[in-house]
């Protein structure tokens, strides 16, 4: 975040660089810088002869070459933007010629999503001294919720810890979709407002009390009742709560529940670093230890395995889930 806003910045201060490479496997701060040259580089009134908007799928290399090279009409530049610039992955390498020498009253962005560009090749190189390469890197998940507490601080609201941690567990690391949710709430809460997880679960649809985040609690507090009810209820809702991603869940958990037994140092921190998750998670692998020793997580994570397979129709024919929820708690709880 901080780069995109260095960008904008010098945008704004009139540092202007003729190329713009934005690429990598997070397409949300791409868009969001694209949509930021598309808007703020030239007036309304210039934009008609002086902008132009091509995507990777229907142009070539050699055609947005030649769009760059031409002058500006009746302003000081113009601004070539190419979107799903991916698409142009087997032959992008042809630019290297017009990155050696750019017109200086072009500006040419490249959007290229879902992947990066060799750090290593000459051309990258070489753009990275005459304008910018901006890689957009996928978030770690523990890194998400601090993410979306920043994003609501900057728009003016706040957010309760559960409330951002069932979007989490929910949407995962995608920036977009978060996005998306986020706005669909600043369009109903008054600005100020703290979202809470009955904002969620009425909002967007995410149940406040049968989520995989609480019966990963209900398992590591070892609260049989609390865990036969809420795999009941995805029993009962597979849909909106498909199986594969409830036990791949349960799997991240309890591998680093294993984890955890292993290392010398417990701190909030340390684990927090070491295992991957939000501090706020620590507190559950601390219960979680003390209700299940090693070699009985090493069992339970085979146990995930085993249904994970049965799930997807190895060994079993056809199994219903709640049978295949009902065998998976008793192997965790005895």
């Amino acid at each position: 975040m901080d780069e995109v806003l260095k960008i904008i910045n010098d945008i704004k201060a009139g540092n202007i660089k003729p190329i713009y490479f934005l690429m990598g496997e997070e397409p949300y701060y791409i868009d969001k810088l694209t949509e930021y040259f598309e808007e703020n580089i030239l007036s309304d009134d210039e934009k008609g002869f002086n902008q132009m908007v091509i995507y990777g799928r229907d142009t070539s290399v050699d055609e947005i070459v030649s769009n760059a090279k031409r002058y500006p009409m009746m302003a000081d530049r113009q601004v070539v933007i190419v979107k799903e610039a991916q698409e142009l992955a087997k032959t992008i390498d042809k630019i290297e010629s017009y990155i050696e020498n750019p017109q200086p009253t072009t500006v040419l962005v490249f959007a290229y999503k879902y992947k990066s560009i060799d750090k290593r090749k000459k051309w990258i190189k070489t753009l990275g001294k005459v304008g910018v390469v901006f890689e957009s890197q996928k978030l770690k998940e523990y890194k998400v919720g601090e993410w979306v507490k920043r994003v609501l601080q900057g728009r003016g609201y706040g957010i309760e810890p559960k409330a951002m941690l069932m979007l989490v567990e929910y949407l995962g690391n995608d920036l977009s979709r978060i996005a998306n949710e986020l706005t669909k709430l600043e369009i109903i809460l008054p600005k100020g407002s703290t979202i809470t997880p009955s904002h969620i679960e009425v909002n967007i649809g995410i149940s406040k009390d049968y989520n995989v985040f609480e019966l990963r609690k209900a398992l590591g507090d070892k609260d049989q009742f609390r865990a036969y009810q809420i795999v009941n209820y995805f029993a009962q809702n597979s849909k909106e709560n498909p199986m594969v991603v409830v036990i791949a869940q349960l799997f991240s958990f309890f591998s680093s529940l294993l984890k955890f037994h292993g290392l010398k140092d417990k701190s909030q921190g340390n684990v927090a670093k070491e295992l991957g998750v939000n501090p706020y998670f620590v507190g559950d692998y601390i219960t979680a230890s003390k209700n299940y020793p090693m070699k009985k997580v090493s069992g339970i994570v085979s146990t995930l395995r085993n249904i994970d397979g049965k799930s997807k129709g190895v060994g079993a024919a056809n199994l219903p889930e709640a049978d295949l929820y009902k065998e998976l708690l008793v192997k965790i709880f005895n």
